[in-house]
């Protein structure tokens, strides 16, 4: 009995100890942030941001129609109760400091002083939004493709990158990040990158499938091989449709749809990549070029992607699974911002200011079967022929 009469005692000695010790709050509410009405950036700079459609466009990468047209999905999600200590964060300006972040990568520190809010609110505000997205607008701008999408996806290959029974085209990029301490080796490579991006996109740049956050040490085609769209396409439950002959050709019997890689990927039946080497026929190097003309389509769209986005370009210093949410909302926003105009736009500035993502090269081996080179090689053969040929073609080998 003394003894637990001694323990009761110690316990309460050590809580009392530890109020003490704790530190009294200065302010519930800093007093710069107090005056956020009057002086924050969402009650005057957003303001008169709606009244310049250029400089609204620069300052949050969409026009004032489409964040309200946004604001209309996920408000609901941003909406907190205001309580008798503070007043909530209204859901448009969270929607505000996220899409600055995404715009910018400023530090949280930076937009807490220009918005007069504290840190852990802009913390908050970041991961709410972006969660927000996911779950507001990921089904409707990544809808499971069923064969007519796989069909208009090969239709518009066709007609705009000359490249037939084409699925779409398929990249990995890096994305920079501060690794936590505990990670060690396990997550960085060897561009102490952390983060891999896998996308396959149609042939207007929009993302049909979107891969965030394997480890940096995989390559292309390993961290391809675990997606979700590598195991649909290997299992055949993508509704990818039945092998059709090539436009305007019947010689060769059905042909395969493909997706097109870079040498990363391995060769597959419906993954088409480069021939290896510089010394290689002349009908191979036309293959090589007309798969590059396509899978420029990838390289487009990350480029529309991290021009748009440029938190992509600085090292963010998040947890990995907080990471991956900021990379999977700006991949949503630019499907859903999608537009040609703008697309030119972000296309000029991304070669103006010179800048990519790093991508993820070759780092292993990668032999395909023999179906997969029969198929390549009747590709050859079609774009040799007078059905498949374009007339510059063998002006660009």
């Amino acid at each position: 009995m003394v003894r637990v009469v001694d323990r009761r005692k110690a316990i309460a000695l050590y809580l009392l100890l530890r109020r003490l010790r704790r530190r009294t709050r200065r302010f519930w509410v800093h007093p710069i942030n107090q005056r956020r009405r009057e002086c924050g950036s969402f009650y005057h700079l957003i303001a008169e941001l709606h009244l310049d459609i250029d400089r609204h466009m620069k300052y949050f990468r969409m026009t004032a129609e489409q964040m309200d047209n946004v604001l209309s999905l996920v408000g609901a999600d941003l909406t907190r109760q205001t309580t008798n200590y503070r007043a909530s964060i209204e859901p448009k300006q969270r929607l505000a400091i996220t899409l600055r972040f995404l715009a910018t990568g400023e530090t949280f520190t930076s937009l807490a002083l220009q918005y007069r809010v504290g840190i852990s609110t802009v913390s908050q505000s970041v991961h709410m939004t972006c969660g927000a997205f996911e779950r507001k607008m990921l089904t409707t701008q990544f809808p499971p493709p069923n064969e007519d999408t796989w069909r208009d996806i090969a239709s518009d290959f066709w007609l705009k990158w000359n490249f037939p029974n084409c699925l779409g085209a398929i990249d990995g990029k890096h994305v920079t990040i501060v690794a936590p301490a505990w990670s060690g080796s396990l997550f960085s490579n060897y561009k102490r990158t952390f983060s891999i991006v896998l996308a396959l996109t149609d042939a207007n740049y929009r993302f049909r499938f979107v891969q965030v956050g394997d480890l940096g040490r995989s390559s292309d085609g390993g961290v391809y091989s675990t997606s979700a769209l590598g195991r649909g396409m290997e299992d055949k439950t993508l509704s990818v449709p039945a092998d059709i002959p090539l436009p305007g050709s019947s010689v060769q019997g059905p042909m395969p749809y493909t997706m097109v890689g870079d040498a990363a990927f391995p060769l597959k039946k419906y993954l088409m990549r480069p021939f290896p080497g510089s010394n290689i026929p002349r009908w191979r190097r036309i293959f090589n070029y007309r798969l590059s003309r396509a899978r420029m389509v990838v390289e487009r769209a990350f480029a529309i992607l991290s021009a748009r986005w440029r938190v992509l370009h600085t090292r963010i210093n998040m947890k990995p699974e907080n990471v991956d949410s900021v990379i999977l909302a700006t991949c949503i926003l630019h499907n859903y911002l999608l537009t040609p105009s703008q697309n030119q736009r972000w296309l000029e500035e991304a070669e103006e200011k010179g800048e990519v993502l790093p991508m993820v090269t070759y780092m292993g081996g990668n032999k395909g079967c023999r179906e997969a080179y029969e198929v390549r090689e009747k590709f050859c053969t079609f774009f040799g022929s007078p059905e498949g040929k374009v007339s510059w073609q063998d002006h660009m080998v």
